[in-house]
């Protein structure tokens, strides 16, 4: 028996429905390897033979267009005409192909395909492409021949992460400038990574990267699966952005969107050769209703192989760490997710899952681990799919973490619709440590979801537009400081409570004030809310420092303790009456007092005997605080001898009101 299933037993009416999925996986690998003559990693290399390479004859460009009746490869070298000098041969299995003389092509000229097909043709951007730019004026998107005479470089070849926990700040180039405009990789570089080393994080997650005919989409409408986003620079740029991160000690991870694509043609893979089936279903499940977008068909071999060569492709040419992978959820349901139930174990086994799908993203993650094992998988997925962060070995689909995105969700509820005074303690402990034992998850209170037009960020919901007026440390104001006690306390009981890693989005570690909304022609094409205003936390005089300095001091916490993310966690106390909630991990015991009301004078609980010092007090004056606790005192436990042979005795703790302390333990 799988240890899957084992380790739950409530697996076991199900156990046929999984050993029939890794069978599967087990016949399709053995399909793609041909029996094991090659191995996965040797069959994900499309990338290698497909799209234009320069050659010692001088170039050669392949493409897979089976439905093609003809091809030919126009550009700024040849007035964008079809000419027989720049027509390919159709060879077997709809593989196209064309050798051209050195001088045919150089460095910097644009081109794209005109495909012939029954019926009809079209202009389209070759699939495997790895550089696509948009002409400024026009608007339209080229191919381009990318031959640099001085390539990148690595200076650090063989990165080894310390990510343990994943402390992850998740980003995007373009808005990532405080200047109203597209940033680029340089300025990310220069201007950004320096500050997440600062912040302390370990991991960047980057958004965006491969290349989106809108930039609106926050990257999730791909066209050019293997093609760095031109509007953030070049190639190499982002090389060496990803080089340094990675002598400064920091991971970096992609957001992978593989769960679909855009529907755009003359930009994307729509109807490639003429055809609405060559790379998505094409039947009634081709189309993403709710997203606009394109669905894959991950049945075909085809597909398995463009995808599965798209991971390898970003992990050897670049670099990256592992990925984030978009939209997991989407690809497991035939119906999406939308309007399933999940309610019970039945519903992740009752036949409405694209079994493909599965198999497609447990070859991912094998594939990926293959390559090297401590890459890093994450899978965006809400539903609650058992075994999506279980290993392929133990009988799951293999990610390594899930993200949390019940938290978040939590978070903005309670702000939503309920009053301080009604936060319940035994809720907020049951929501953040509610999670499957056989998985490791990503906790965070908000991403850039939470930050999108139409909603708000979680200091906009504390503080609202009190936040453009009384920031300033000077000024006095009750929303403001509740807002500001609140926004520590969420995101220091969020982070402590993970059991694999925390995410943050970037800006909102120090409250940022406005939500992200990209350049459209609703706001008149404008920037002001695609950016990052960190001259606010730069100010000496506003209260965004305290904020700033805060998420500092709770992730250089958390990263005191060897793999805090697997230390035992236990609830030592909760009174949703008082609303005081505490746990502890290792020698550490974290207090919080939700009460908007109450500080209380002698509140006592039962931790292991010894002397505890306070090392995080989020009432601290240098944290925005009213420094009401004196951090100096050593706390000594009072004796029980009730509780004499459990070797426990009573901490006494003065806390005031809206406020979070943790103890660490001295002998």
């Amino acid at each position: 028996m799988l240890n899957f299933i084992k380790n739950d037993p409530w697996l076991k009416p199900y156990e046929d429905i999984i050993e029939e999925r890794r069978q599967t996986v087990i016949n399709k690998e053995k399909e793609l390897t041909q029996n094991g003559k090659q191995s996965l990693s040797d069959f994900a290399t499309g990338y290698m033979y497909y799209g234009l390479h320069p050659v010692k004859e001088g170039w050669v460009f392949r493409e897979w267009a089976p439905h093609a009746t003809a091809i030919y490869i126009i550009g700024s070298f040849n007035g964008w005409q079809q000419q027989e000098k720049y027509k390919l041969t159709r060879k077997n299995y709809g593989n196209w192909e064309i050798t051209l003389p050195k001088d045919a092509l150089k460095h910097g000229d644009l081109f794209k395909l005109y495909i012939h097909w029954e019926g009809g043709g079209g202009e389209r951007i070759p699939a495997w492409i790895r550089r696509v730019v948009q002409d400024p004026e026009t608007k339209i998107f080229s191919a381009q021949v990318w031959n640099p005479e001085t390539p990148y470089t690595f200076k650090i070849k063989n990165f080894k992460p310390d990510t343990f926990p994943l402390l992850i700040y998740e980003c995007h180039i373009g808005m990532a400038q405080e200047e109203e405009k597209v940033g680029t990789y340089t300025e990310f570089r220069e201007k950004i990574l320096p500050r997440i080393k600062a912040d302390g994080y370990n991991t960047i997650q980057i958004m965006a990267i491969q290349e989106h005919p809108y930039y609106g989409s926050f990257g999730y409408h791909v066209s050019s699966f293997f093609a760095a986003s031109s509007r953030f620079g070049t190639p190499e740029e982002l090389k060496q952005l990803i080089d340094e991160a990675h002598e400064m000690g920091i991971a970096v991870i992609m957001d992978i969107v593989h769960s679909h694509a855009v529907k755009n043609e003359a930009e994307g893979l729509g109807r490639f050769d003429g055809t609405y089936d060559l790379y998505f279903y094409g039947d009634e499940r081709r189309e993403h209703k709710l997203w606009d977008s394109l669905c894959f068909d991950y049945g075909k071999n085809e597909v398995l192989h463009f995808l599965l060569s798209n991971c390898k492709f970003w992990l050897e040419e670049y670099k990256f760490d592992g990925f984030r992978f978009d939209g997991v959820t989407s690809m497991l349901y035939y119906s999406h997710g939308m309007g399933e139930s999940f309610g019970s174990y039945g519903d992740y086994y009752n036949g409405h899952q694209d079994e493909n799908a599965i198999c497609y993203l447990t070859l991912a993650n094998k594939l990926i681990h293959s390559l090297k094992k401590d890459r890093i998988t994450i899978a965006e997925e809400v539903s609650g799919m058992p075994g999506i962060g279980v290993t392929y070995a133990d009988g799951g689909i293999g990610f390594d973490y899930r993200m949390a995105m019940g938290i978040p969700d939590y978070w903005i509820k309670l702000l939503k619709e309920k009053k301080d005074e009604d936060w319940r303690p035994s809720s907020i402990w049951w929501e953040l440590t509610n999670r499957r034992e056989d998985e490791r998850t990503i906790s965070y209170a908000e991403s850039h979801d939470q930050a999108l037009v139409g909603d708000k960020t979680i200091i906009f919901w504390l503080i609202d537009a009190y936040l453009y007026w009384h920031m300033m440390k000077s000024d006095q104001n009750y929303m403001v400081d509740r807002g500001i006690a609140l926004h520590k306390m969420i995101r220091l009981v969020t982070s402590t409570t993970m059991n694999g890693g925390y995410l943050n989005f970037m800006g909102n570690e120090y409250g940022h004030p406005e939500w992200i909304d990209f350049p459209r022609a609703e706001n008149g094409w404008s920037h002001k809310y695609a950016r990052r205003q960190w001259s606010l936390v730069d100010n000496n005089d506003l209260k965004y420092q305290y904020l700033g300095d805060f998420d500092k001091a709770m992730i250089r916490l958390v990263k005191s303790v060897k793999d805090f993310e697997n230390t035992e966690i236990s609830k030592v106390w909760d009174n949703d009456e008082d609303q005081i909630l505490a746990y502890k991990r290792e020698d550490l015991v974290f207090v919080f007092n939700f009460n908007p009301g109450k500080s209380f004078t002698d509140y006592g609980f039962l931790v292991e005997k010894g002397s505890y010092k306070i090392i995080l007090n989020s009432d601290s004056k240098e944290y925005g605080g009213f420094g009401l606790v004196d951090e100096s005192l050593t706390y000594f436990t009072v004796p029980d001898p009730l509780y004499v042979k459990q070797n426990k005795e009573w901490l006494k703790l003065y806390i005031p009101s809206r406020s979070a302390l943790v103890l660490k333990k001295q002998d």
